[in-house]
């Protein structure tokens, strides 16, 4: 049982799939073709469009740790699946907590370097009180 266990664990860090390694280059070829579109449309942050065009080391770092965290999720539903013992059903759980919460402040910081400052500077003050908002929403 205990080998059992360190092999769901040893699953579940080093859980980024085959995939989506397959998928990552399949999105960098579709990424590459709407760039193309998108030059011809007018870019923007995160004004009306409400869209972020984010560079490939972004998104990368974001789908990594996305990739890394359904593993996780994968992981700790096998460990239900196999009546694994409930502390470290709930290990598995915190540690995913963490890693959302790694992610959260990644793309948080990227927000408020990015869009929030690009904004401010073109005089979208309103922009402040949007990220108060998310924050608050954020530490509830």
């Amino acid at each position: 049982m205990k080998q059992d266990r360190n092999k769901m664990q040893n699953d579940i860090k080093n859980a980024v799939p085959e995939k989506n390694q397959l998928l990552c280059s399949d999105f960098e070829q579709a990424q590459a073709d709407e760039q193309e579109v998108e030059q011809e449309e007018v870019s923007c942050c995160c004004g009306s469009g409400r869209r972020k065009d984010r560079g490939m080391e972004e998104k990368k770092n974001l789908i990594h740790r996305l990739n890394r965290i359904e593993g996780q999720i994968r992981g700790i539903r096998r460990m239900v699946e196999e009546d694994a013992y409930c502390v470290d059903i709930l290990t598995q759980v915190s540690a995913t907590s963490c890693a959302m919460n790694s992610f959260t402040k990644e793309l948080l910081a990227e927000h408020i370097k990015g869009c929030v400052t690009e904004d401010i500077k073109e005089g979208h003050e309103e922009k402040v009180d949007e990220l108060v908002k998310l924050i608050q929403k954020l530490l509830k």
